[in-house]
């Protein structure tokens, strides 16, 4: 069966010629991902959310080997943590590569920039493994975050992706690094040397990331249905000579001005739409205490309760709990969201955007607790079990704030969704960059109370922002230039 086609007039190679326009073999054509069974994309879910888990561990697992690293590389990590340079060059890199580098798969297409990028990870955890001196951490983490971030933003665009599940999976991979990391380093080994328990850390991350690159390379398969009927165009020019195209193909944007919109259009959006500004700020923040957890769970429950590394790994993993309660209480969410659909009187049938956000107020406030309770019951007098309940609750308030602040602009800015987001992840990645430098001096001069209030706080300020958006939105969005342009056609659709 031939695939239809359109004859039109284009100009090509600087010719203007008469081409057939390639497009799909009907509505039930089994190339489009649209008609990909419900069993692949399941297969593809939950891949590419173990890979969302894979590229987020190397964050937070790397702190689990400071003692050792202090020692080798005579770095002195008290009272200023000199040491979380490493984390901080990795989220730099999460915050600058995506804006370079994802562009470039509208060309290439998603699994090309996914494997090229999962490959570079892979080899600058390979370099930091091997390093011989504190610099070439901090700058194999760098190279290594960026590619994480870039390798994770292309499969966060794949689709048949359930939403909640990958909220999860990228908190979760972030926060599952202080454990598996601690429990890495558990392995009785010299001290130095290249068996040293910090490099095991990137040892044995190189070896499994390395040994599931050909499983994914064999499930995973490209989701961009313009690069599908590119490639099946090129296919079918060079089999009959004939002048077949993708409607892609000869509308296609240049390599500089995709880099120019993945610069400018977030950019402008981050200056000029107080919803974006806003919501980058609420949720870089969040981000920012999902790292600083990192260094103070370490500092608050080791001073007090005499904990090990391995112990504060798994206190830890409350915030991965708390991503799961939130994963579970999400279906709610989306009840929630549908049913707004016949309250919209500006686009009849269609959930209104403030519908993204009524469970993410109340995380909000979760969040804000769930830091005060972290500060004030950090007491040695106090069971451990309480502050690691705050920090579980901290967990499901970062869930929901992610989970709010990515659905609301998606759906607010449409067209521009994924330019808002850029603008959120450059924000987020750079809180989770340099907040934590804040940590230890923070607890230490203010008292673990006052210091877990004033985080707290700012959580209570910034929960202003979407109870505004629930209460104005409507006007908010109007009188939004970005957001009036933003929006799809309906006939169209």
């Amino acid at each position: 069966m031939s695939s239809p086609s359109l004859n039109e007039e284009k100009v090509i190679d600087g010719e203007e010629k008469e081409v057939e326009i390639h497009t799909w073999k009907g509505p039930n054509d089994p190339d489009n991902p649209f008609n990909w069974s419900i069993t692949y994309r399941w297969i593809l879910t939950v891949t590419v959310c173990f890979i969302s888990i894979l590229t987020g561990l190397p964050a937070g697992s790397y702190g689990a080997g400071n003692n050792y690293m202090a020692a080798r590389f005579n770095v002195q990590n008290e009272p200023f943590p000199n040491l979380y340079w490493a984390t901080c060059s990795w989220n730099v890199g999460a915050a600058l590569f995506p804006l370079v580098f994802v562009p470039l798969t509208e060309n290439t297409g998603r699994m090309p920039g996914y494997f090229a990028a999962y490959i570079v990870f892979e080899l600058f955890l390979f370099g930091s493994a091997f390093a011989d001196n504190f610099a070439t951490v901090v700058v194999t983490r760098f190279f290594g975050g960026g590619a994480s971030s870039v390798s994770i933003n292309i499969v966060g665009g794949t689709r048949s992706l359930p939403m909640s599940l990958f909220g999860f999976t990228s908190v979760a991979g972030i926060a599952l690094g202080p454990f598996v990391g601690s429990a890495i380093v558990q392995i009785h080994e010299p001290t130095r040397g290249l068996e040293a328990p910090w490099r095991w850390i990137y040892y044995i991350q190189i070896i499994y990331n390395a040994a599931l690159i050909p499983i994914f390379y064999l499930i995973l398969k490209e989701t961009r249905g313009d690069v599908i009927l590119t490639k099946r165009a090129k296919k079918l020019r060079q089999d009959t000579g004939r002048t077949i195209y993708a409607a892609p193909e000869l509308n296609r944007a240049s390599v500089a001005s995709l880099l120019k919109i993945s610069f400018m259009r977030p950019t402008k959006m981050l200056l000029t739409e107080p919803v974006v500004t806003f919501f980058t700020l609420w949720i870089s923040f969040a981000w920012g205490i999902l790292f600083l957890f990192f260094s103070s769970v370490v500092q608050t429950f080791g001073t007090n309760y005499g904990f090990t590394t391995f112990q504060t790994g798994l206190v830890q993993l409350a915030i991965t709990a708390g991503a799961a309660i939130g994963t579970f209480i999400n279906p709610i969410q989306d009840w929630l969201y549908v049913r707004t659909a016949s309250k919209n009187t500006e686009r009849p049938g269609k959930p209104i955007p403030e519908g993204r956000l009524y469970t993410s107020i109340p995380g909000s406030i979760l969040f804000t607790g769930g830091l005060f309770m972290y500060g004030w019951s950090s007491r040695p007098d106090i069971h451990w079990i309480v502050p690691t309940i705050g920090v579980c609750i901290v967990g499901v308030g970062i869930y929901s704030i992610y989970m709010g602040v990515v659905n609301y602009l998606t759906d607010a800015y449409e067209k521009y969704a994924a330019s808002a987001l850029s603008a959120a992840s450059l924000g987020r990645n750079s809180f989770g960059a340099f907040l934590p430098l804040a940590s230890f001096s923070l607890f230490n001069n203010l008292g673990y109370g006052w210091a877990g209030s004033l985080l707290g706080f700012i959580g209570a300020a910034l929960s202003i922002v979407p109870v505004v958006l629930v209460l104005k939105g409507p006007g908010i969005r109007r009188s939004s230039p970005f957001m009036l342009e933003a929006m799809y056609d309906e006939e169209a659709d």
